[in-house]
């Protein structure tokens, strides 16, 4: 399927630019979608973050990278974790808590 979107596109790409070349595209990447969707025994990527539990810290403002490593995470995000439920990264979806220590 991936090999058949790809020479699509490519022809797409070589021939002048018409609306017929531009459906089927769509309808590849569609018929891919759906495909990808019907399939419930996987998990979506959702599912998938929220079973990290979140991630307690002591400080009051985190930055998350998403990543230890720069090339795999995402542009620094400062979280605010005053909040008395988990604060979430816009980008990753790491989830992050304030632990008291009274």
């Amino acid at each position: 399927m991936a090999s058949n979107l790809f020479k699509a596109l490519a022809t797409s790409f070589n021939r002048p630019s018409n609306s017929r070349s531009l459906c089927l595209v769509s309808s590849q990447i569609s018929n891919h979608t759906a495909k990808w969707m019907q399939d419930t025994s996987k998990k979506s990527p959702m599912e998938l973050i929220n079973e990290v539990p979140p991630i307690k810290v002591e400080a009051r403002i985190v930055a998350c990278e998403g990543d230890t490593d720069p090339a795999l995470g995402h542009p620094i995000e400062f979280i605010c974790v005053d909040l008395k439920e988990p604060a979430v990264c816009k980008y990753c979806g790491l989830r992050y808590v304030q632990d008291h220590h009274h």
